[in-house]
C-alpha cells in the first residue's frame, strides 16, 4: 500500500472491548488534532449497498442532458438539484465538475430567519426513481456511522457521550453526488478549489482507483487517495469552533482527472439542526493547553449557529440560485 498521507482508523475496535475503544477514541483524537482528516475502515457498510449506490450514479451522469436539466438546481430556492458543469464556485473561481445535490426531504417554509429557505424538497430525476431508495438506505447508514463517530469524539474530549447528541436536534445532511470530468489542459485544474468545510463533519466516498483529493499539511498540499472500502473523513469548522481550535478544520482541494478519465465522489455532511447553536466543550486542562483557538478569516467568518454557516456556503457556491431566489441576500454571505 503506498504512503497515503493520512492517518487509518478502524471504527470496529468501538466494537471490541474497551481497551480497544478507549485506543480508538485516542487515534480519533489525534487524527483531528493533528490534520483534521483521516481514512475509515470497518464501518459495516455492505458491498451491495456501496456498488449500488455507485452504480446509480453512474447511471445519473448518463442521462440525457434534458433530464439532468430537468431537476437544474436553478429550479430550487432550497438549492437542491442538479448542478451543471462550471455551475458551482469555490473562492469565487469555478468548479470544474457536474453534481446533484440531496438534503432531508421536507416541506418548504416560509418566514422566520433567512436559513430556513434551506429547507424544502429535493429535485429527484424522473427518468431514474431507483436513485431515491438506494440514496435514503446510504443516508440511514451514515447517519449512523456519524452519530458513533460524534459519541466517540465527545468521550475522547473529555465531555459526556451523549454531548453532540443533547446539542445537535435534528441533523441536517447533505449528500452531494458528485462527477469531475477529464480535462486536457497541461495544467492542473480547480475540479473544487481549496477550502474547509463549514460544518462538523464530512464522510467521502471515493470511486475506487481515481485520485484528486489533495490535503494540506504543514503548508503542503498532499494526495489522499481513495481506499478500498474506506471512507475519508474530515471535521469542518463547527468542530474546530466547539473545541476552541483544539480539533483542525483542514483546507482541501480536488485537482480534476486528465481526459479521458473522470471522477466520482459522493460527500455525506452531517451537522447540527439549522437553527442549533454547538457551545463550547469544557476540554480538560491537559487538552485546553494545545486548543490553538479558532481560525480568524475575515473574508470566512465560522458562525455558531449552523444555519448561518450553511446559507453563507450556499450563496457562496451558487450564486446564480441565489440571485434567482434570493436577491435580498445577494452580498450577505458573509
Amino acid at each position: 500500500m503506498p504512503d497515503l498521507n493520512l492517518p487509518i482508523l478502524d471504527l470496529s475496535r468501538l466494537d471490541a472491548g474497551e481497551a480497544q475503544a478507549a485506543a480508538f477514541r485516542a487515534d480519533l483524537r489525534a487524527a483531528t488534532h493533528d490534520v483534521g482528516f483521516f481514512y475509515l475502515t470497518g464501518t459495516g457498510i455492505p458491498a451491495e449497498l456501496e456498488q449500488r449506490l455507485h452504480r446509480a450514479a453512474r447511471d445519473f451522469f448518463a442521462l440525457p442532458e434534458a433530464a439532468k436539466l430537468a431537476i437544474e438546481n436553478i429550479n430550487s430556492p432550497h438549492f437542491r438539484g442538479y448542478t451543471r458543469i462550471g455551475g458551482e464556485r469555490t473562492q469565487g473561481e469555478v468548479d470544474w465538475r457536474e453534481q446533484i445535490d440531496i438534503g432531508p426531504e421536507r416541506d418548504a417554509v416560509t418566514g422566520g430567519p433567512a436559513y430556513t429557505r434551506l429547507i424544502g424538497p429535493n429535485l429527484w430525476p424522473a427518468a431514474q426513481p431507483e436513485l431515491r431508495e438506494v440514496v435514503g438506505e446510504w443516508h440511514t447508514a451514515l447517519v449512523d456511522i456519524s452519530r458513533r463517530l460524534l459519541r466517540a469524539w465527545a468521550l475522547a474530549l473529555g465531555a459526556e457521550e451523549s454531548y453532540f447528541d443533547d446539542h445537535f436536534g435534528e441533523p441536517s445532511t447533505l449528500i452531494k453526488i458528485v462527477r469531475y470530468p477529464g480535462t486536457r489542459e497541461p495544467l492542473p485544474q480547480q475540479g473544487v478549489g481549496a477550502h474547509r468545510d463549514s460544518g462538523v463533519l464530512t464522510l467521502l466516498w471515493v470511486e475506487p482507483g481515481r485520485g484528486g483529493l489533495q490535503v494540506e499539511r504543514d503548508g503542503e498540499w498532499v494526495d489522499a487517495p481513495p481506499v478500498d472500502g474506506a471512507f475519508v473523513v474530515n471535521i469542518g469548522e463547527l468542530l474546530e469552533y466547539a473545541t476552541g481550535g483544539y480539533l483542525k478544520a483542514t483546507n482541501h482541494r480536488v485537482i480534476s482527472p486528465a481526459a479521458p478519465d473522470d471522477r466520482l465522489s459522493i460527500p455525506f455532511f452531517f451537522n447540527p439542526a439549522l437553527d442549533a447553536k454547538l457551545p463550547l466543550i469544557d476540554l480538560p486542562p491537559e487538552l485546553a493547553a494545545q486548543a490553538r483557538g479558532v481560525t480568524q478569516d475575515p473574508t470566512n467568518p465560522i458562525h455558531s449557529l449552523y444555519g448561518e454557516n450553511a446559507l453563507k456556503s450556499r450563496l457562496r457556491a451558487h450564486p446564480d440560485v441565489a440571485a434567482i431566489h434570493h436577491p435580498d441576500l445577494v452580498g450577505t454571505s458573509h
